[in-house]
C-alpha cells in the first residue's frame, strides 16, 4: 500500500520515520458470502453458504496465534463480514488482545439496526467500497439501490465518531467517476480515500480487460496527488492511499521532480524505506477456509493451513518457494522489472498480475504504467 499523503505531508514538513513490524499486516476474509456480486471481485463471492469455513472456536485460536506471533493489525473482510453471524464477538475479541482492527465492507449493511454494535466494537477503521457513482456502482455491484445503501452506512460510520474511508476499484468503466467520488468525499467529510488498481484475481482475472489503460491510470494518480495537496496545503489534509500497483510510488518521485525538485532526495529516501511491494512480508492473508496466501490476490495459491499448522509456523517457513522467492533482496524479477532503475523502491509490483498474464511469477508486471525512460534514472 501506497500511502500518498504521507508522501505529500513530506513536502512540507518533517515526518517521522516510518516503523516496519516484523509481522504482517493481516486481511483475514472471515467469510465468502456477499449479498452483492461485483464484477471485480478477488474472492468471486456470490450470496450463497460456502461449506468448509473456520468455526468461531477455531477463529479465536488462530486469532491467540497471531497475537502471540506479534500480529498487531487485523483486517476483517469477506464476501461480506457482517454476515458472519460471530463478527462482533471477533472483533472485539482482537481490540482485547490490543490489535488495530479495520473491517472492510460493502457498507449496505450498516444500517440503524447494525450501527450500534458495529460503534461497540470500536473498530479502528471501517472501509466501505464504491465504485463510481450511483448508477455505475449499482451496475458493476450488481444490485439496485447498492450506493444509496452504501452511502448511508457511511453515514452512520461518520455519526458514531468511526474513522471511515472510502475504497474505489479503477477500471476503464468507471474511471471518469473518479473526481465526482473524490467531491463525494468532501460532501460527506469523509477521512480517507484509497484506490486500489484492478488485479488478475477472481472475477478481477475474467474482467481484466476492463483494466484502465495506463494512460488512464497515469492520469487518475496525478488527480489523487493535486487533490490531497490541497488538503495539504488548507490545513485539513485527509488520507490518500493506493494499492495494487507500486509503481505508484515511482511515479509520484517524478511528480515530485517536477513540482517540488528541492525535495527530491528526500522522497527518494522515504520510498526506499517503503520498500513498494510487500506481499508475502508485511501482508499476509488468510481466507474463509484457513487457508494462508501470500496477500489477497493469490488464493490460487495456499501456503497451508491454519487447520492443520499454526499460521506463526505456515508463516515463518523458510523453505517455502515462493515465500523465499518473495522475500529475496532484490527479487529475482525479470524483463522490464529487472532492468527498472527503480527496483530498490517498486520491489518489482504485484506477482500475480504477472504470473496470470504469462504463466511465470517473477515476469514483468504488465500493470506498470512508467514508461522505459521513467524507469531509468
Amino acid at each position: 500500500m501506497f500511502r500518498l499523503s504521507r508522501f505529500v505531508a513530506a513536502l512540507h514538513s518533517p515526518v517521522p520515520p516510518m516503523r516496519k513490524s516484523k509481522a504482517p499486516v493481516v486481511i483475514w476474509n472471515l467469510i465468502r458470502r456477499c449479498n452483492l456480486h461485483c464484477s471485480h471481485c478477488y474472492s468471486a463471492s456470490t450470496n450463497k453458504h460456502f461449506p468448509g469455513e473456520l468455526s468461531h472456536e477455531q477463529a479465536c485460536r488462530v486469532m491467540d496465534d497471531l497475537h502471540q506471533f506479534g500480529v498487531r493489525a487485523l483486517i476483517l473482510s469477506g464476501g461480506e463480514p457482517l454476515l458472519r453471524p460471530d463478527i462482533y464477538d471477533l472483533a472485539q475479541r482482537a481490540k482485547a488482545l490490543g490489535m488495530y482492527v479495520g473491517l472492510s465492507s460493502n457498507g449496505t449493511l450498516i444500517t440503524e439496526q447494525t450501527i450500534d454494535r458495529i460503534a461497540d466494537c470500536g473498530f479502528d477503521y471501517v472501509g466501505i467500497s464504491l465504485d463510481g457513482l450511483q448508477a455505475r456502482h449499482d451496475n458493476i455491484r450488481g444490485e439496485k439501490g447498492a450506493y444509496a445503501a452504501s452511502l448511508q452506512g457511511l453515514r452512520l460510520c461518520r455519526e458514531k465518531h468511526l474513522k471511515v474511508g472510502l475504497r474505489f476499484t479503477l477500471t476503464q468503466e468507471n474511471a471518469l467517476d473518479l473526481n465526482g467520488l473524490l467531491q463525494v468525499m468532501e460532501q460527506e467529510q469523509i477521512d480517507r480515500f484509497y484506490l486500489s488498481h484492478l488485479n488478475y484475481a477472481g472475477r478481477g482475472l475474467g474482467n481484466r480487460s476492463l483494466a484502465s489503460h495506463h494512460a488512464l491510470t497515469r492520469w487518475a494518480m496525478e488527480q489523487l496527488f493535486t487533490t490531497c495537496l490541497t488538503y495539504q496545503q488548507a490545513g485539513t489534509p485527509k488520507e490518500f492511499t493506493s494499492g495494487n500497483n507500486d509503481a505508484d510510488g515511482v511515479f509520484f518521485l517524478h511528480w515530485v521532480r517536477r513540482h517540488y525538485p528541492e525535495h527530491t532526495q528526500k522522497i527518494i529516501d522515504m520510498l526506499r524505506q517503503w520498500g513498494g511491494n510487500s506481499s508475502g512480508q508485511g501482508i499476509a492473508n488468510i481466507d474463509n477456509r484457513g487457508n494462508v496466501h501470500p496477500d489477497t490476490m493469490w488464493w490460487h495459491y495456499s501456503l497451508g493451513n491454519v487447520l492443520q499448522r499454526p499460521f506463526s509456523e505456515i508463516w515463518s517457513d523458510q523453505q517455502e518457494p515462493l515465500l523465499r522467492g518473495l522475500r529475496q533482496k532484490p527479487r529475482q524479477v525479470q524483463g522490464r522489472c529487472a532492468s527498472c532503475a527503480y527496483l530498490d523502491i517498486c520491489n518489482g509490483n504485484t506477482r500475480t498480475r504477472a504470473e496470470k498474464s504469462t504463466g511465470n511469477v517473477w515476469a514483468e508486471d504488465p500493470g506498470c504504467y512508467l514508461n522505459d525512460q521513467e524507469i531509468t534514472r
